[in-house]
């Protein structure tokens, strides 16, 4: 199975709640915002290993977007 890495909010958006069935909830949204910016956590820090600094700052601002499109900030 090939992966094409989210290059833009859209993207990543359906990635997350068509491809990955993930609704995005004020409460998952939160946490995930969470995890992403506690760079102590092993799983962060495993994410920026994987996928680079650039695209973990651009992750943790879409998940950003989408808890303002929720109201939840």
């Amino acid at each position: 199975m090939s992966f094409d890495i989210p290059q833009n909010y859209d993207e990543w958006k359906h990635c997350i709640t068509v491809i990955c069935g993930i609704p995005l909830t004020p409460d998952y949204v939160k946490q995930r915002i969470a995890a992403l910016e506690d760079l102590s956590d092993d799983h962060t820090r495993q994410f920026i290993k994987s996928w680079g600094q650039e695209h973990h700052g651009r992750t943790v601002a879409w998940f950003q977007r989408a808890s303002k499109e929720l109201g939840s900030t």
